[in-house]
């Protein structure tokens, strides 16, 4: 219980009668009176407030939300007491997310509910924590408020933002590929495993006519091919200290889990398999899985994966990759490379280019081409620029290493890099390199 500002002026009042009474004695009688008068008043007040019927309350906030995504919880309190009430409503949301509409007041009439919705936005992935919801509830005449704790804890997982994916189901069409920036360079039936025969249609190319078969049948018959199915996508994911690195709100580890988990969705729904190693820090296996559906198992793997402040051992992933993976793959890996890093990278791709077909995915940091574009107004931002060029310089040749060790570079901004991703996995689909 906890006295309100109505309470703190009608005390003022008194003290001021109070004054006056010290000036005039004769109207001691009357400041008695008054004071008997708000003790009773507040008391039965008091009373009211304690016997209240206590409250129901439930929240409904949905089991797994995107990260960086608003969505709307609800709040339902009911009241089955005989008495009308008016409450203030603070909802205790997780710290790592931002909200809009709190606390709120209602008033609740006697056998009545109401919903109090408010937005929330997480900034974090993982499993977050709601508390329980704060209650402040007035008694009738506005002299006391009592603070209630009710409702229960939940836990909400806070995924990947799988918008990308979304997106990708809409535009997954041979006319709006290019709307998403994703090229498809042969249409369909001009792929590399073979499919099936069917009637010739104007547009075949005269190499995929059967003739033996449009021999047999007296007409022309064509051959239909598809892409390879049955090959295996399989992501290196480095969880180190440069990941931590942020350019907006998401940091540069969440743009490569979001660009992952695009690239695995087309994947899977090409026949392919996909898993991941992550690595540097929070060590997690997930071995290649097929079926459109599998992206709910990505999902559920990855969806509480954090950077960390370690420092990658390349070749201990590589190695630790090597032992778990029999099957040739696409090996894909997703990190920051830096010049100082090409000497411990090295063996690594080599030991994985024994095997399998590399692609290096590295993020580059915003900051260092904003830096380019700035004027030069005095000697430091002068110091500043040339010193940005020569480390962009020593990264770029630094890639070039990698080319030369027969791996695929990509050296993309963190946002473009779920359409460069999926890009570069078509083009090595329809290539038939893998």
């Amino acid at each position: 219980m906890r006295p309100t500002l109505l309470s703190v002026y009608v005390l003022l009042v008194w003290f001021a009668i109070g004054i006056a009474v010290a000036i005039f004695p004769q109207w001691r009688i009357i400041w008695y009176g008054v004071a008997a008068a708000i003790a009773l008043v507040a008391l039965l007040d008091l009373w009211l407030l304690s016997y209240a019927a206590p409250l129901q309350v439930t929240r409904q906030v949905s089991g797994s939300l995107p990260v960086g995504v608003s969505s709307t919880v609800h709040v339902k309190i009911q009241n089955p007491g005989r008495s009308k009430l008016h409450v203030a409503v603070f909802d205790h949301y997780p710290a790592a997310c931002e909200i809009d509409g709190l606390p709120q007041v209602a008033t609740l009439d006697a056998g009545g509910w109401v919903q109090i919705d408010y937005r929330i936005r997480p900034l974090e992935r993982g499993e977050l924590h709601f508390g329980l919801s704060q209650i402040l509830i007035s008694s009738p005449l506005k002299f006391w408020r009592r603070n209630r704790l009710l409702g229960k804890p939940e836990a909400v997982r806070i995924y990947p933002n799988f918008a990308e994916m979304a997106n990708y189901a809409l535009f997954a069409t041979d006319n709006r590929l290019s709307m998403m920036g994703i090229r498809k360079r042969r249409r369909r039936g001009e792929g590399l495993d073979f499919h099936q025969l069917r009637e010739y249609r104007d547009g075949d190319a005269l190499r995929q006519i059967d003739w033996k078969a449009s021999s047999r049948l007296k007409r022309l018959i064509s051959r239909e091919y598809q892409d390879e199915r049955d090959q295996q996508v399989v992501f290196l994911i480095d969880c180190g200290r440069r990941m931590l690195a942020k350019d907006g709100e998401l940091s540069h580890f969440d743009h490569a889990l979001n660009a992952m988990l695009l690239l695995s969705y087309v994947a899977l729904r090409q026949g392919d398999s996909v898993g991941f190693l992550a690595f540097a820090g929070m060590d997690r296996y997930l071995p290649p899985i097929k079926g459109a559906t599998s992206i709910n198992t990505m999902l559920n793997s990855v969806y509480d994966l954090q950077a960390s402040m370690h420092v990658p051992d390349y070749a201990r992933a590589a190695t630790e990759l090597l032992k778990r993976l029999r099957k040739r793959s696409l090996v894909i890996l997703v990190t920051n490379l830096r010049d100082e890093d090409a000497e411990e990278l090295r063996p690594a791709v080599s030991l994985l280019r024994s095997q399998h077909l590399v692609v290096l995915a590295s993020l580059q940091e915003r900051i260092l081409t904003d830096v380019l574009d700035e004027r030069i107004t005095d000697f430091h931002s002068a110091v500043r620029l040339a010193a940005t060029d020569l480390f962009l310089e020593e990264r770029r040749l630094a890639h070039e290493a990698m080319k030369h060790y027969g791996v695929m570079v990509l050296d993309v901004a963190p946002e473009q890099l779920p359409i460069s991703l999926v890009n570069r996995y078509l083009d090595i689909k329809l290539s038939g390199r893998l």
